[in-house]
């Protein structure tokens, strides 16, 4: 349990970074963007609460539909993986 609960914060982490660096890249335009299938593989991964906070607390890709509705989704098969696997006890 430890295990996993430093992995979500590692992978947390490292979506609030790419996060906060693309935002400000995309505001200066002097440095490659993160695309967004690496944004996307992030959340995936793990960092999908992390990376939604962050874009609406630095409002980074607010007006886009796919991750306005797309994290929030996977948020919640996430959940319901993690609760699954909770009640089965295998985490």
């Amino acid at each position: 349990m430890e295990i996993a609960i430093l992995y979500l914060a590692v992978v947390s982490l490292i979506s609030i970074m790419l996060t906060i660096y693309d935002k400000g890249v995309s505001r200066r335009r002097k440095a490659r963007r993160i695309s967004e299938k690496a944004l996307f593989l992030w959340a995936l991964l793990g960092g999908c609460a992390a990376m939604y906070a962050t874009m609406l607390s630095i409002r980074h890709k607010t007006n886009h539909k796919r991750f306005m509705l797309g994290l929030p989704l996977l948020l919640l098969l996430q959940g319901g993986i993690v609760w699954w696997l909770c009640s089965r006890n295998v985490l």
